[in-house]
């Protein structure tokens, strides 16, 4: 879902007349972690269920990566909206912690999506996902919120998930055209 959030930012701010520039200046406390996170989380994501060791630690692993990524976004929350991405963040690690490690999905509202999705779902087959059921703790804090047509991709997202999304589309605004203005108005009150 983050993806969504960064390319709806991105389209945004090049119509508001940003541009990449600025991403080169950025400064991230331990930046090469959040790629070799997101690496992690997708072989792991890919191999879980191939491989029986895997499938067994998935869960502890996808949770430890939300510990490292809560931690890298704390130490990084001077940039603008990386609180906000924390907070969603922190949103679905809870969610997720008192769930056994695994996020809560609504059944009634992953209806939309491929059959073969909601099969594995309930046959708790799909990832780090869980079908939401009675004895879901927080399940108002999984992924209950449907997404289709007219958005252009169908998906299940968490109240977590738009929070992050927000602080996403903040951040790529700021980069892209607000640091942009304010340094043409430094450089310009210079001149």
């Amino acid at each position: 879902m983050v993806y969504d959030g960064i390319l709806v930012g991105i389209i945004v701010a090049l119509l508001r007349g940003g541009n990449f520039s600025k991403f080169a200046e950025l400064k991230f406390k331990y930046a090469l972690v959040f790629p070799i996170l997101l690496i992690v989380q997708i072989t792991i994501f890919a191999i879980q269920n191939k491989f029986e060791l895997v499938g067994n630690y998935s869960n502890i692993t996808f949770m430890l990566i939300y510990v490292i990524g809560i931690y890298l976004l704390w130490l990084n929350r001077e940039h603008r909206g990386f609180n906000l991405i924390l907070v969603g963040v922190v949103l679905n690690f809870i969610v997720m912690a008192v769930n056994g490690g695994r996020m809560p999905v609504s059944i009634e509202a992953s209806q939309m999506l491929d059959p073969y999705f909601v099969e594995a779902l309930t046959n708790s087959l799909y990832g780090k996902h869980e079908a939401i059921t009675e004895a879901t703790r927080l399940a108002f804090l999984g992924d209950i919120i449907p997404l289709q047509a007219p958005y252009p991709k169908e998906q299940v997202i968490s109240i977590g998930d738009v929070i992050m999304n927000i602080g996403v589309f903040i951040f790529i605004q700021y980069v892209m055209v607000e640091s942009r203005k304010n340094a043409n108005k430094v450089s310009s009150s210079t001149n």
